[in-house]
Formats: C-alpha cells, sequence, structure tokens
C-alpha cells in the first residue's frame, strides 16, 4: 500500500513522509498500484473517507474536480473540492470542519466554496475554472445541486466554448513556453508540458463542446499510458513529483515492465538503458496528443471564422508547384493526384508548410503516407531542392517537420530515421532528444547561410552531424559514413559526398580545440589546419558549431566560448590563407614595467606579474578559487626574471567578487603571505566532492614546447589550485591550462614544459594529479 502524501496548503503536513503514509493508510485507505484499476480504487477510497466528513444539511454538496472528479487520482496527487450550497447560512463554520480533517491527515488541498451563481460567474470569467467543472462529480451532501453544477457548468461550456477558446490556447501557449514539449525534452514534466497530461484535459473540453472529436482511440490510449507512467513515477520517487527526471527512468520503467528487447543490440546499436525505452514510449504519447490539439486548435478555428460571418466558401490558393492553400490548410492540386505521383510530392508538400507556415491537411498527410512512392536512389533534382528548402524554412521547420513524421513520411525518405527517433541523449548539457536536435540544429544553422559559400552543404551537414548517436565508439567518427551514404543517395556529387562526411567527423573539433589547447601555440594552429584542409570547411564547421552550441542547451554556448572559437578560426584561416602561422601574442607590456607584484583586473581577464618562483599559478588559482571565480584559461611565462599569470574568469555563481578585495589578496599571496596560504588550502580541502573515478590522458606532440596532461574529472571549485598546486610538489612545470567544463564534469589540459616524461614519470604525475582531485 502506498499513499498521497505530500505538503499541504496550509503547512500542516506530517513530520516525515514516513509518518504521513502510515497515517493516510490508517485513516484514508488508499491503495496504491498503477494502472487504471489502481486509480479507481484511490477515487474510491476517498470516496469513502469524505462522506461522513460532511455534515448533513440541504442545500450543501461536496463536489470533486481534477483527479478525483475524473477517477484518475495518482498515488500522491491532490485532492481538489468545491463546497457548492444553495446560498444557506453557517458556511464560514462548516467549511472549517471539512477542510481540517483533510489537512490533518497530510493531504494537499485545493478547496473552494461557492454558491452555484458564483462557480457559474468565475468559470464565465475564468477558462481554466470552466476546465475544471467539466470534471465536476459528486461526492456527498445534496445529490441535486452537485449534478445541477454538473451539468450546468457542461451547458455553458458548449454554449461559450468557441469564444473562449482564444484565451484557453494563450495560457496554454504561456505553459508551453514555460515548460517545453514533453516528446522532445530529456526530462520533461509529464503534466505540464506540451503533449502532457494538461493538454488531455484540453482535448476533453474541446470534444465536450462538440467541436470535432479530439480524443479518438489513439489519443485515449496515450493518455492512459502517460497516467500509468505519472503512477510509476510518484510510486518510484515517494512522492509527488511530475518530472521525469533522469535518476528515476529506469526505476518507473521497471515498474511498468518495460525492458529493452533483447535483439536490439544484435543490431550493432549501443544497448539503450531500460528507461531509454521508457522516454521514447512518453515521447510517442506526448506527439500523439501534441498533434491531436494541433488539429484541435484548427478545427476551432475555422469554426470561430464560419460564425463570425466569413464567406463560407474555402479559399483556394496555389502556393507552390501541386500545392494549394484551401481553408486555411495544404492540400493537393488536383493534377497531382493520379495513378503515378511524382515521388518527390512528399517532400516539395513538406517544403511548402514550411515556407509558408501553414499546417498540411491531415487527408493529404494520409494520402500521401498511403500512395506517394519511395524515392528513386539517387534522388531527383526536385527532391533534393524540396529536402533543402525545407531544411532552411526557419521557423517553419519543426511543425512541418513534426507533422510528416506523425504520419510516418520521414522513415520513406530517410530509412535512418527509425532508429534516431526519441533516442535520449545522456549528457546534461543536451535538453532535447536526438531527433529533435538534429531538426533544431538545421533550424539555428538557417542563421548562418548568408556566412557560408555553400548553404545547402551547412544545412545538410547541420542535420546528419550527430547521426552517428547510438552506435559504439565515437559519434563523429561512426557518423561520417552514414552521412556520406545519405548525401550519396540525395543525388550530391562525390566531392560534396566527401565534404559532408568531414562535416560530421570534424563537427566537435573547432570547441574541443578552442577550449582544450594553447590557441597561441603554432602546433596547435597547424593540426587544426591540416585537418580542415580550407577556408570553405573552416566557415561550414564554425557555422555549424554555433549552431549545434545553441541546439543543444544554454549550457553548451558563452560568450567565452564564442570568442575562443573565433579566435581559432581567424587563426586557422590565416595559416590557410597565407601558408604562415600566426605568432604568438606579446605579452602585456603593463605586466613588464613597474614595483613587483602588479595585478590587473580587467573585466574577464586577470593579469599578475611577481617575482619568478614556483608554484605562483597554484597561489593565483587557489585566490581566484577563494573568491568564486572559475578560471577558463591560465597562461604562465617568465620574461626578464618576472613570472607573468593572465588568466580568464567567470563567476561560479552570483556576482563578480570585489575587485578591491581580490587585488589585495592577491598581492598578499603572490608575495607570499602565509595567512592567505592557509586560507586557500582551507577552502581547497572544504570543496572536495565525490563522483565517477577521474581519468588522466597524455598527449604527445600537441604542443610545441610541451607535453600535454588532459584530467577528465567531476567539477570542483578550486579543482584548478588543487592540480596545479600537486603538479607543482611533483616538480612539474604547467605553462598553460585550459578548462572545459561539460555539464557536471570537466576536461582540464595542463601544459607540463619539457619532453616526453618516462614510463615511470608520468605514472608519479598521474598519480599525484589524481590524489589531488
Amino acid at each position: 500500500m502506498t499513499s498521497l502524501i505530500k505538503g499541504n496548503a496550509s503547512g500542516n503536513a506530517g513530520d516525515g513522509d514516513g509518518d504521513a503514509n502510515l497515517l493516510i493508510n490508517e485513516v484514508v485507505g488508499v491503495p496504491g498500484g498503477i494502472g487504471e484499476a489502481a486509480r479507481r480504487a484511490r477515487a474510491a477510497a476517498f470516496e469513502r473517507w469524505l462522506v461522513p466528513l460532511l455534515p448533513d444539511r440541504p442545500g450543501v454538496a461536496l463536489v470533486a474536480v481534477g483527479g478525483l472528479g475524473r477517477r484518475q487520482c495518482a498515488p500522491y496527487g491532490d485532492l481538489d473540492l468545491v463546497l457548492v450550497h444553495a446560498g444557506v447560512p453557517g458556511m464560514d463554520e462548516l467549511a472549517p470542519q471539512l477542510w481540517y480533517p483533510i489537512w490533518d491527515a497530510g493531504l494537499r488541498l485545493d478547496h473552494s466554496v461557492r454558491t452555484l451563481a458564483e462557480a457559474l460567474s468565475v468559470a464565465q470569467d475564468d477558462v481554466k475554472v470552466a476546465l475544471g467543472l467539466l470534471d465536476a462529480r459528486y461526492v456527498a451532501g445534496d445529490r441535486e445541486l452537485a449534478d445541477t453544477l454538473a451539468r450546468t457548468a457542461a451547458d455553458h461550456w458548449r454554449r461559450t466554448a468557441v469564444r473562449q477558446l482564444p484565451a484557453l490556447r494563450e495560457i496554454t501557449e504561456a505553459r508551453w513556453q514555460a515548460h517545453g514539449e514533453l516528446a522532445f525534452l530529456l526530462e520533461g514534466d509529464l503534466k505540464e508540458a506540451a503533449g502532457g497530461l494538461r493538454d488531455v484535459g484540453i482535448l476533453r473540453a474541446i470534444a465536450t463542446a462538440g467541436i470535432t472529436d479530439a480524443l479518438r482511440p489513439a489519443v485515449r490510449a496515450a493518455h492512459l499510458r502517460l497516467l500509468d507512467t505519472r503512477d510509476a513515477l510518484h510510486e518510484q520517487a515517494g512522492r509527488r513529483v511530475d518530472r521525469l527526471v533522469a535518476q528515476e527512468r529506469d526505476g518507473v520503467a521497471a515498474r511498468l515492465g518495460l525492458r529493452q528487447p533483447a535483439g536490439d543490440a544484435a543490431s550493432g546499436a549501443v544497448a539503450p538503458h531500460d528507461g531509454d525505452v521508457l522516454l521514447r514510449r512518453v515521447a510517442g504519447d506526448a506527439r500523439t496528443v501534441s498533434h491531436a490539439l494541433d488539429d484541435a486548435w484548427r478545427a476551432a478555428d475555422r469554426l470561430r471564422s464560419r460564425r463570425r460571418g466569413s464567406d463560407p466558401r474555402p479559399v483556394r490558393r496555389p502556393v507552390a508547384r501541386d500545392v494549394v492553400e484551401h481553408d486555411g490548410e495544404l492540400v493537393l492540386a488536383r493534377t497531382a493526384i493520379g495513378a503515378r505521383p511524382d515521388p518527390s510530392l512528399s517532400l516539395r508538400m513538406a517544403a511548402a508548410a514550411a515556407t509558408t507556415r501553414l499546417p498540411i491537411a491531415r487527408a493529404t498527410c494520409e494520402w500521401l503516407a498511403a500512395y506517394c512512392p519511395p524515392l528513386p536512389s539517387p534522388w531527383p533534382p526536385d527532391a533534393r531542392a524540396a529536402l533543402i528548402t525545407l531544411l532552411g524554412a526557419g521557423p517553419g521547420l519543426v511543425p512541418a517537420w513534426e507533422t510528416c513524421d506523425r504520419y510516418g513520411l520521414i522513415d520513406g525518405w530517410l530509412p535512418e530515421w527509425t532508429r534516431l527517433r526519441s533516442l535520449p541523449q545522456h549528457n546534461p548539457v543536451h535538453r532535447y532528444t536526438l531527433d529533435r536536435h538534429l531538426v533544431q540544429t538545421a533550424y539555428e544553422a538557417s542563421r548562418h547561410t548568408r556566412d557560408v559559400d555553400r548553404p545547402d552543404l551547412l544545412l545538410l551537414g547541420a542535420f546528419l552531424h550527430d547521426i552517428g548517436k547510438g552506435l559504439p565508439g565515437d559519434h563523429s567518427t561512426a557518423g561520417a559514413p552514414l552521412a556520406e551514404a545519405v548525401a550519396a543517395r540525395i543525388g550530391l556529387p562525390e566531392p560534396e559526398v566527401a565534404l559532408i562526411g568531414t562535416l560530421v567527423r570534424l563537427h566537435l573539433l573547432l570547441p574541443d580545440v578552442a577550449t582544450r589547447r594553447d590557441l597561441s601555440d603554432p602546433v596547435t594552429i597547424a593540426r587544426v589546419a591540416e585537418a580542415v584542409g580550407d577556408g570553405t570547411t573552416l566557415d561550414l564547421l564554425h557555422a555549424l558549431v554555433r549552431a549545434d552550441a545553441t541546439a543543444t542547451g544554454p549550457a553548451a554556448w558563452s560568450d567565452w566560448k564564442g570568442r575562443l572559437v573565433a579566435e581559432l578560426v581567424a587563426r586557422v584561416r590565416t595559416a590557410l590563407d597565407t601558408g604562415v602561422l600566426p605568432a604568438p601574442p606579446a605579452p602585456d607590456p603593463a605586466l613588464l614595467d613597474g614595483p613587483l607584484p602588479v595585478v590587473h583586473l580587467t573585466g574577464d581577464r586577470v593579469a599578475v606579474a611577481a617575482a619568478d618562483r614556483r608554484g605562483l599559478l597554484a597561489t593565483v588559482a587557489g585566490c581566484l578559487a577563494l573568491h568564486r571565480l572559475e578560471v577558463l584559461s591560465a597562461d604562465a611565462s617568465t620574461v626578464d626574471g618576472r613570472a607573468l599569470v593572465e588568466c580568464r574568469v567567470q563567476p561560479r555563481y552570483g556576482l563578480p567578487p570585489d575587485p578591491i578585495a581580490l587585488g589585495g589578496d592577491l598581492r598578499r599571496a603572490v608575495a607570499g603571505d602565509v595567512s592567505v596560504t592557509q586560507r586557500l588550502r582551507g577552502r581547497a580541502l572544504a570543496a572536495r566532492g565525490s563522483g565517477a573515478a577521474p581519468r588522466v590522458v597524455w598527449h604527445r606532440d600537441a604542443a610545441t614546447d610541451a607535453v600535454l596532461l588532459e584530467l577528465r574529472a567531476a567539477d570542483a571549485a578550486g579543482l584548478l589550485y588543487r592540480v596545479t598546486c600537486a603538479l607543482d610538489e611533483a616538480g612539474a612545470q604547467v605553462r598553460a591550462a585550459r578548462i572545459s567544463t561539460l555539464g557536471g564534469d570537466v576536461v582540464d589540459a595542463f601544459y607540463l614544459v619539457g619532453g616526453w616524461p618516462a614510463d615511470d614519470e608520468r605514472a608519479r604525475l598521474e598519480a599525484a594529479v589524481l590524489a589531488a582531485v
């Protein structure tokens, strides 16, 4: 047995979840379990418990709305109750007698007390209340009064729904903006996100109004599965939670009996978690709900237009070859429907929908899915041109693509799409599933088409850049031949096919090098120039990097990362154009004059000059950590006996530190003030955390005068200080450091002055670094 316990609106929850669970089981007797039967059993248990709480008084009724009204009670859901009365006195005294036992039982309660007229008046002014009353159901008291409320509310909604739906749609779109799309999110809200349970309620309201058949069998089945998933999530978490977070996925999948089919591992793909199977099912159900709601909104719009007295004859307007706008939707021209339809017809329809931002009629989608023949290999030019137009359509791409995917048209164009659809991405910087990420990257790439010589190849490369994910090995390497196969199938010539493969294989080169390597080192620039080969490819990769990062999520890009990538691109372009590697930047002249120490703080730059001594970089890094600054890059050098340390920083959280306090600590620390050093070490020890085992990777010949030690570990405050201290104590000289943060992990690169160390020396340095982490 589980229960429906969580904190209540008045703060009268029990002392702990365990006590509350025990109390509710004893008092209410609410059963746990997953599925329709369990939800109805919970509703029945609540009703049995609530009935005696209402004194027998004429003209007073207890009405359930929400989950209890629908008999869809979740294991840890709310109680939504309305105490409706016929104007009888004494309600101020009666209502607390009803609500306090519910609060004392540890339940969260949403309640109201209204007359019948008040309830209907509020419903007229507030569309959310109007929808809530559609679920109104008698629980106790005056049954006739409760039935009158439910019947009148439903009748009022049927009469006014067309007028109220625009306000409802505005509220709904604001909710979508806040919570995103459940079908594509890696940690979506099962209730509030687009395609979630809240949207099913809107479909039910539209169906109740008789506008369209919004609750078709596929929608009902998707709704039941989403309810089951929420039940399992509540029981897995032991509390009310609607967001399907990553750490709960496998447990929820197990409760639902979802397992990865044994045969999938043999297909060459990496065997996914059971939670991935759950996520793909949720994505499919959310898509079903979202598509149904899109259809319902359009049906309501057409009905409202007719009621305004518009011309009853639908307008037909040609918008592209074989494509006509009819009553606000795109349909096929009569001449396109024949015994042997053009194989490119579905792609041309999708391109027209994306460019005009008009929806494709459902009947047209069904006809195309049933009768449009498969595309030959290679594709005809019309099909290839339509695909590029579709990918470059900007904001119209995503809805047009989703509509085509809903009816199976995408699988006909790209057989690889079946594997990619709704595939989760487990890196926390990603906000979307793989299929949406690919489409979103193409959309973002359309913003950069004027920056490159071959916008068509940019769009296609952006769309295919992660096609290797889910396969064994590095996804860039695994994806290159797959992308080349797609490019050849759509009819690109061999040189362009090879360029698409290069874009996919190298799409991470620029950000990885920019954030993990010393851009002033000629070896760095030479290797990137050799890999890229020419300026056209470099420009395509630069645009692809920006599109990919924006489509990934806010954690994947920053102004600092953008500047680093742009600096790398500029240096590589100089090398490609002239064949001459750019000279390293000269030291800041301000650091070379005046008495020591010298400290300059400007924006995100911290520069220090001090007497040359070991451990100076570690001291500066620790002082910055003490002031809650993350070091993004650090360079150390010696000029005329002066040790120079230059760092790029950003606040770890909150506002930037006080520059006067930071400057004072830096001057004392580099001068050897023991008190500052003790504070640094105390903070560093306190910052140590736990996580996955760190790893050290060595790179030979990656720099002109140094070897590269790369640390991959969990992110933590003061990590750079601890590692540079360990390297200094082990006798290594660090001339540069590059810090790359990926979600909760970091990849820190340290340039150690000197040649390639012997095996025992590498082992000693590696042990020192890992001990510091």
